[in-house]
């Protein structure tokens, strides 16, 4: 069947992973839906979080950070509710949140675990633990209640369900568990339904169940009913039903029918069982959803099945019911959320049709008003009302779908019935019955409320308006209207007769309302009228009447104008102010005019008011020049300035300054140009210079970068205005770093008097020229100096400064200076005072003055320079007095004293303060000797040794340099280069020294001699000092020195003085004597001295002699001597003699050289013996770890076990690795045996091919790089069981399962591979690489098991990976079926159109070419079938009937010359009145000469070619064919070719029939002298009626009487004159009828009864209302109804008035 033609249509609503849901959380326990407004996901990674889906915004998810381990949307609100297991407890803690209100509504901690929970309606929780269920209300601060106790049928159930009926009496608990033995793969399903009002349980077998409520006929009440569904297997059968039953029975009372039906499941699906139901209370179907998604849908009332499909190729796990469309949604493993909807205008059709079931067809049509089956309640109504079942007529009328019966027609059925005594008249029965079941229309509404309102009962129809029980229409407000306006109002306004309406408001002078409802229904009034009407009473209420027509959309329907000048004319200027006001707020360019004139009249009458539009700045378009002059007048000069354009109008305007707040005016400059700018401003100036002085400063100071800063300072030096100028740059001058501004400014504020402003200036001020300043300022010869001050101290010109104070004979600011300001530059001011003659006492007097604070000696300095020195004498005896440590103090004394020859040397000797170079400087050309003495003190060598030289004090040099004991002075005057070397060496020799008795000042002389290279002379000095009997004869340093000496210059002496002398330093002398290369003689020293080792290393490293060493070794026998050989012996290759060496030396300090030597001369007995010495005297790992592997080196392996045993510190795994490395094997085992490093010895087994223990060691340690190690030792030696072992170990991690699948490969063991993967299934840590590699293996070498491996592990396989293994193998039909998995629909179509022999498959086809994405693959799905499965081309284009272009498709078969084989796709889809397929479809009707069906084509689809198909079949050889061609002439509105054609074909019955449609007069008469011409009598008299409304009875009569028909022509004449004598008589009954209104009153107590009984009849059927006092019955209902109408004419069915049934011949075939 056709997807458009199936009863029930699916579409996805949204897909979750579209929205960022993560596959792995589209699952039972983490996805909710608890109805069709939200979704509601909860996800554990990256983040926790809870994510809302709101259906009605599916692609804008609310995502929130909550941990929680359930989360539910409340079914209708924003509300959460959030479940959380308490750590370490089974307790469960419950929280319900607002969400948009941000606040915890209620929370709850359960003492038990919950299993599920659910909300059962909008205000209830319920909560399912292990044990019990409770309800927990959202409201008030209640707990969760106990319902009842699970029962024992639910023990150890997984709880998928939990449901109330809508009055909470019934709950119903559904939970799944594993199948029987005998069928494990059948979930079985378990219920329990309980009663509240019995407290009872009824435990039953259901995998799904729901309540509904169904009204059973004769039952006031609603019945309460159950439907759950049951799939049960027992000694191999199984069976599968839906039940129905009601539940709480009323005694008394008609109940339901217990029903029952199958549920026929198909073989594929034998496993399935329902998961799911839903009720759909708007057509009263169930729908039970199965787990593998297939969906069967049965009727509720009669259990009578309906429609199964599969709606979902993945398992569905949730679903809820969708109630506004009657369906449900859906949602899937794949995250697909699916809605299922009843297709409501197919499935009656398919009730019908499909299952013939014409009476579950006529009831689902009146219970969901849905169309199909209107030709069945026709034909049902007319049996009913055929039987006088008038009753069962009426509700059939009132519950008929789409309202096909409710019509004129059949009101005027009802009316036609005769009413019988004593019963209610069958037309109020059907009132009656439509007002209980809804809404009339509008003309049931009219012909009620006639009746109604005949009675003048307005309150019943109050009631019905209010209820909604009427359908409003101006008809009715008309007729209510004669009874109350406001009621009438109220119709009009629903029915939206705007006129009617807007007259109503205008009567009510509701001119507001007038708008506001014009606006709505989009009417248009007469706006002006209104106004004029409204201004008259009430000014204010027209303006706002006119603001608000100025808000209309689509602009004001007036004028502004126009309505401004209602307004002036009024003299009501305020009103239309505020109005222009409000509607010029745009400021558009077109309301310039308006703009001038609301300014204009506001001018001349309120000039604030215009001063205060202008002043929001809220219009720019009016007239400017205009709005200016009217300002000036109006005396708002500001505003005139800001309108005036031209300059004289500004300067004249401007000069009011008296008249201008200064700051608009100071505003107002800045909108000029710079040149009128300064025009003003002079203007201004030359008026009232005092006056408008502090403006132009404004002015300056706001625009001064606009104006120009030089501009502005020329404009007040022009009028000679310091003042302004002062002003203006006062304000500019923080910002300019110009010097001439700042120099003017200085000049400015002096000239004005601001001495405290020049002098701040000056002081902080960087940027004026000082030169400058400092000149003017001393012009100006201020009364205050300071500001002078400032700048001569500031830029160094003090001794101007100096001077001029002095000679303007200001001295108390020289001294205020000096003390106050700047005490440093004293000495300049003393110097410039001392220049200008100043008497001493006042220079003496402003330096004791600053005492401390004077800075000496740059005083000293100047006076110094002037000879004036000691006029400082005072000041700094002074300064010593105080304690004055100042070394420049104390130099001037000095020079001073020196001067004054006071003994001088006292003061050199004693003074520690003075500088020595500065003082001995100042000596030098006075005394020399005076100079030495200072720089002595000084120690200036420099300058000691340039004056002793310069004046021959070659002796007082010598003492110096021999005092001073320093090595750089000595090397100085031992210079080569010094020409007085050898006139001081003299002076040294022959009386520095000998009178010198301190033995470091003659070392520091011999050494100076020494670094002189002056050896001869200082060895004769030494003989002479230390062998002969002197003082220093046996000093040790004279006696080291002269070996030293010797050592030297002359070394032939050194063996005599070692033998001569005995107070030198033994290892000092003897080290110097091996770096001299002398060894002998080193080696005597150090045996004097007893120095056995160094005397052993000097016989061992210079004379390099081991077996005097050796000698040497045994005759002192010291343990470090032999030691020293033994190094010696290791370093010549004598490793065993070494060895021996150091065992005797019982030296260990050297294993780790002894190791490596040892290892490398291969000498491990030795080695042995060596580190079982070394063990004795150190715990070292090392040499325990060496002593492992000697033994291993000589196959001791029983030691290597016995020592491991004993205590020791050996690197064992270190030892281990060692050993392995170097290929001990056996040694290296027990090592790592006894260590337990399994992975090595696991490694060490392989080498040794032990390969079970090697297993069994990988086992152990139970690594990957262990495992892989052994396993591909196992496969290289072909132990596969082994490898396999090792090889479950390792595929476990994704990262290595690669690494093993390529070394089986690369070695050619495919099959092994592949059992080590398979094996690997059912590991627990299983993982997707598993599935996967298996899955490429599979490809590559076994592709028979493929399929298999991919249905069943298809969730778990990295599908793009085997996607690319099976194109590269060319596994088409695989690789299909992974393309559908993965989602991939465009590839897996091609896939399966480029491989079909393979790969196609026709359903699966289907499936996958729906969901593509690449429109143009459904075209190629067409030519695919076209060329290899034509026979299923049809089934194809209608799964694609939806999607694919049909005109597109029609050409594609157009094309090919198949078009008829689609014809059945064309048949469904013509529907949709696409042209292609219309003219297609009739194209092959006509072919087939099917004429019936091409005459339904043209009827039901219009959108073709007409003409030329009526072209086309005209002159067909089939007479209905051309019958066909006119009958689309007519359609198409071509009268005259249709009548010509039918008139060809004599089928004259289509030729008056087409003359009637026509309505053209000619055409109807032409054709009745046409069947004159002819001789068709019985044609014309059938023509005359058939024509009845077209033909004029003079035309009629003529043409009979002059043809001699005027027998045919009678009957038209009886029925003409009928008519007219009718209509004459309807205006006499209106006379009569206006005669009888005159005696009412005299009848008025009669009418008040009738209408009584009226009412007493109608009431039963109406709505309720209260009963009247004094009223009574009666049986009839009494006038007011009038004559039926006469029943319509039969056979004709033309719409001719009723004749009576004679003279009217039979109408033959013609």
């Amino acid at each position: 069947m056709a997807a458009a033609n199936a009863p029930i249509t699916m579409k996805e609503a949204l897909t979750l992973t579209s929205i960022g849901i993560n596959p792995q959380f589209i699952t039972f326990t983490n996805v909710t839906m608890e109805s069709d407004k939200y979704i509601c996901v909860r996800e554990t990674a990256p983040q926790n979080s809870v994510v809302i889906v709101d259906m009605s915004m599916p692609m804008q998810p609310l995502r929130r950070p909550i941990t929680a381990d359930s989360a539910l949307m409340n079914p209708i609100s924003r509300i959460l509710a959030l479940k959380a297991q308490l750590p370490g407890t089974t307790q469960d803690h419950l929280q319900i949140f607002n969400i948009e209100a941000k606040a915890k509504l209620k929370s709850h901690q359960m003492p038990e675990q919950v299993v599920f929970w659910k909300w059962i309606t909008p205000k209830m929780l319920g909560l399912v633990t292990q044990t019990s269920v409770y309800h927990w209300s959202i409201e008030g601060d209640s707990e969760p209640a106990k319902m009842f106790d699970r029962a024992a049928n639910l023990a150890n159930n997984q709880i998928i369900n939990y449901k109330c009926d809508p009055s909470e009496k019934w709950l119903v608990l559904i939970g799944i568990a594993p199948g029987s033995a005998e069928r494990q793969q059948l979930v079985k399903g378990n219920m329990q339904l309980f009663s509240v009002d019995q407290q009872r349980s009824q435990a039953l077998e259901a995998h799904a169940a729901s309540f509904a409520s169904i009204r059973v006929p004769g039952n006031d009440k609603d019945s309460i009913l159950i439907s759950f569904a049951t799939k049960t297997s027992n000694a191999g059968q199984t069976t599968s039903k839906l039940h129905v039953i009601e539940l709480g029975a009323q005694p008394g009372k008609p109940s339901f029918t217990k029903k029952q039906a199958d549920l026929f499941f198909p073989p594929d699906f034998a496993d399935d069982f329902p998961v799911a139901m839903q009720i759909s209370h708007k057509y009263g179907l169930t729908y039970v959803i199965t787990k593998l998604g297939l969906l069967f849908v049965y009727d509720l009332e009669t259990a009578t099945a309906v429609y199964r499909n599969r709606i979902s190729p993945d398992p569905i796990f949730l679903t809820s019911e969708a109630s506004s469309v009657g369906g449900f949604y859906a949602i899937n493993r794949r995250g697909q959320v699916l809605l299922a909807t009843v297709n409501e205008s197919t499935i009656v059709p398919f009730v019908s049709g499909q299952l013939n079931n014409l009476e579950l067809a006529v009831n689902l049509a009146k219970r969901g008003n849905l169309p199909g089956a209107e030709n069945l309640v026709v034909q049902r109504f007319q049996e009913l009302f055929a039987q006088t079942k008038y009753k069962e007529a009426a509700e059939l009328a009132a519950e008929s779908p789409q309202g096909i019966l409710r019509t004129p027609d059949t009101v005027a059925k009802f009316q036609s019935v005769p009413v019988q005594a004593g019963q209610t008249p069958p037309l109020l029965q059907y009132f009656g019955t439509l007002l209980t079941k809804g809404k009339l229309n509008a003309f049931e509404s009219l012909e009620l409320s006639r009746l109604v309102v005949n009675q003048n009962k307005k309150n019943l129809l109050e009631n019905w308006l209010a209820e909604d029980k009427l359908e409003c229409s101006e008809e009715l407000g008309d007729l209510v209207k004669t009874v109350d306006n406001d009621l009438a109002l109220k119709i009009y306004i629903k029915a939206r007769a705007t006129p009617k309406v807007v007259a109503a408001f205008a009567e009510r002078r509701e001119f507001d309302k007038i708008l506001i409802y014009s606006k709505q229904v989009g009417y248009t009034p007469d706006y002006l009228f209104l106004l004029q009407t409204i201004l008259r009473a009430d000014p204010q209420g027209a303006v706002n009447f006119a603001l608000m027509m100025s808000q209309m959309e689509g602009g004001c329907p007036v004028d502004y104008n126009t309505i401004t000048d209602l307004f002036l004319q009024r003299n009501l200027i305020r009103e239309a102010t505020a109005f222009l006001l409000d509607v010029l707020k745009p400021n558009l360019p077109e309301h310039g005019f308006l703009q001038t004139k609301v300014l204009e009249i506001n001018l001349v009458t309120f000039p604030n008011v215009a001063d205060a539009i202008l002043a929001n700045g809220m219009f720019s378009h009016y007239d400017r020049p205009r709005v200016a002059q009217l300002c000036e007048k109006a005396g708002l000069y500001i505003r005139a300035l800001q309108h005036y354009s031209e300059l004289p109008d500004i300067k004249r305007v401007i000069v009011n300054t008296h008249a201008i707040e200064p700051q608009a005016l100071v505003e107002f400059f800045g909108t000029l140009s710079k040149e009128w700018a300064m025009e003003c401003m002079k203007d201004l100036l030359l008026v009232n210079l005092r006056g408008n002085l502090q403006i132009i400063v404004q002015v300056a100071k706001e625009y001064c970068e606009h104006l120009g800063v030089e501009t502005c300072i020329k404009l007040f030096e022009q009028f000679k205005s310091y003042e302004g100028l002062y002003f203006f740059l006062g304000s500019y001058l923080s910002s300019s770093e110009d010097p001439e501004i700042h120099f003017k400014y200085i000049e400015a504020a002096a000239k004005t008097g601001q001495i405290k402003e020049v002098e701040r200036v000056t002081r902080e001020s960087e940027f004026y020229d000082p030169e400058k300043t400092k000149n003017f300022l001393m012009e100006a010869k201020l009364p205050d100096a300071r500001p002078l001050i400032n700048v001569c101290d500031r830029f160094g010109f003090v001794p101007d400064l100096t001077h001029y104070l002095y000679s303007n004979n200001m001295l108390r600011y020289i001294e205020g200076y000096v003390q106050k300001v700047n005490p440093g530059n004293a000495p300049l001011v003393v110097g410039q005072l001392l220049d200008d003659e100043c008497p001493e006492d006042f220079i003496k007097g402003l330096i004791l003055s600053v005492r401390s604070l004077l800075p000496v000696e740059p005083l000293v300095e100047e006076c110094e320079k002037r000879n004036r020195l000691r006029l400082l004498t005072q000041f700094l005896e002074h300064l010593v007095s105080e304690g004055s440590q100042d070394v420049h103090v104390h130099n001037a004394l000095g020079k001073i004293i020196i001067d004054s020859n006071n003994n001088p040397e006292h003061f050199l000797t004693t003074n520690p303060y003075y500088d020595s170079r500065v003082v001995g400087k100042y000596c030098e050309k006075r005394d020399p000797t005076l100079a030495v003495v200072a720089y002595r003190r000084g120690q200036c060598d420099d300058e000691l040794i340039n004056v002793t030289n310069k004046n021959s004090l070659f002796k007082l040099q010598a003492r110096y340099v021999v005092e001073r004991m320093d090595g750089d002075l000595w090397a100085k005057v031992l210079d080569p280069e010094n020409e007085f070397r050898r006139l001081l060496i003299d002076q040294v020799v022959s009386t520095a020294l000998p009178e010198s008795k301190s033995p470091e000042q003659v070392s520091a002389a011999v050494k100076a001699f020494m670094t002189a290279d002056l050896p001869h002379e200082l060895i004769e000095l030494l003989e002479k000092i230390v062998l002969q009997n002197s003082a220093f004869s046996g000093n040790f340093n004279l006696q080291n020195l002269l070996i030293l000496t010797a050592i030297k210059a002359d070394p032939s002496r050194v063996m005599d003085y070692i033998n001569r002398l005995d107070n030198f330093d033994g290892p000092a002398v003897g080290e110097v004597a091996v770096d001299a290369q002398l060894y002998e003689e080193a080696y005597a020293i150090f045996k004097k001295f007893n120095l056995n080792v160094q005397a052993v290393n000097v016989l061992l490293d210079n004379i390099r002699d081991i077996n005097r060493a050796v000698e040497f070794a045994y005759r002192v026998e010291e343990d470090a001597v032999w030691s020293q050989v033994a190094k010696a012996q290791l370093r010549e290759g004598l490793v065993s003699d070494a060895i021996e060496s150091f065992i005797r030396a019982d030296d260990a300090t050297q294993f780790l050289e002894v190791i490596k030597v040892a290892e490398d001369a291969e000498v491990y007995h030795d080695l042995v013996k060596y580190l079982l010495m070394v063990r004795q005297k150190s715990k070292e790992p090392k040499v325990d770890s060496e002593l492992i592997y000697a033994y291993a080196k000589i196959d001791r392996l029983g030691d290597i076990e016995e020592f491991i045993l004993m205590p020791n510190v050996a690197n064992l795994p270190s030892v281990g690795d060692r050993l392995y490395d170097e290929a001990l094997y056996e040694a290296a085992k027990i090592i790592f045996a006894f260590i337990s490093n399994w992975g090595k010895l696991a490694c060490t087994l392989v080498k040794l091919k032990q390969f079970q223990g090697a297993v069994d060691a990988a086992r152990k340690a139970n690594s990957a790089k262990t495992w892989k190690e052994v396993c591909f030792a196992c496969v290289d030696a072909e132990e596969f069981r082994l490898a396999q072992i090792c090889g479950l170990n390792i595929i476990v991690q994704v990262d290595d399962l690669e690494e093993v699948s390529e070394y089986y490969q690369n070695r050619g063991c495919f099959n092994e591979l592949i059992s080590l993967m398979e094996s690997g299934l059912g590991l627990e840590r299983a993982h997707m690489g598993i599935f996967t590699e298996l899955g490429v293996l599979y490809a590559r070498y076994r592709h028979e098991k493929l399929m298999e491996h991919i249905k069943l592990f298809s969730t778990r396989l990295n599908i793009p990976k085997l996607i690319r293994a099976c194109d590269e193998q060319q596994h088409w039909q695989e690789l299909t079926y992974l393309y559908i998995q993965y989602d991939e629909f465009d590839n897996a179509a091609t896939t399966v159109m480029n491989h079909s022999p393979e790969a196609w498959d026709h359903m699966q086809f289907k499936d996958i070419i729906v969901k593509v994405a690449n429109v143009e693959l459904y075209y190629k799905a067409v030519h695919f079938y076209l060329q290899e499965h034509p026979d299923l081309i049809n089934d194809v284009l209608n799964v694609l009937a939806l999607r694919v272009d049909h005109t597109r498709v029609v050409d594609i078969m157009r094309k090919a010359g198949h078009l008829r084989l689609v014809k059945p796709y064309m048949v469904a889809v013509q529907s949709n009145n696409v042209s292609a397929v219309n003219e297609a479809l009739n194209e092959i009707y006509v072919e087939e000469e099917d004429y019936d069906r091409l005459r339904e084509s043209i009827d039901l689809h219009d959108n073709f070619d007409q003409i030329g198909l009526a072209q086309k079949i005209e002159k067909h050889e089939l007479l209905e064919m051309r019958r066909v061609a006119a009958y689309i002439y007519k359609k198409a509105g071509r009268w005259k070719q249709s009548i010509a054609l039918s008139k060809k074909d004599n089928l004259y019955k289509d030729a008056m029939e087409t003359a009637s449609q026509s309505g053209d007069r000619e055409l109807a008469e032409e054709l009745l002298v046409y069947f004159i011409e002819q001789g068709k009598k019985e044609c014309f008299a059938s023509c005359l009626f058939v024509c009845y409304d077209l033909i004029r009875p003079d035309v009629a009569l003529e043409l009979a009487w002059v043809n001699n028909m005027i027998d045919f022509a009678f009957p038209y004449l009886l029925q003409f004159i009928r008519e007219y004598s009718g209509k004459v008589d309807e205006l006499i009954k209106d006379k009569i009828e206006a005669m009888k209104e005159e005696k009412a009153k005299e009848n008025e107590e009669k009418d008040v009864i009738m209408q009584q009984n009226m009412y007493a009849q109608l009431l039963p059927l109406a709505l309720p209302a209260p009963p009247m006092p004094g009223m009574g019955g009666g049986p009839g209902m009494g006038g007011g109804y009038g004559a039926p109408p006469p029943p319509p004419m039969g056979g004709m069915g033309m719409g001719m008035p009723p004749m009576p049934p004679y003279g009217m011949p039979s109408m033959g075939s013609y």
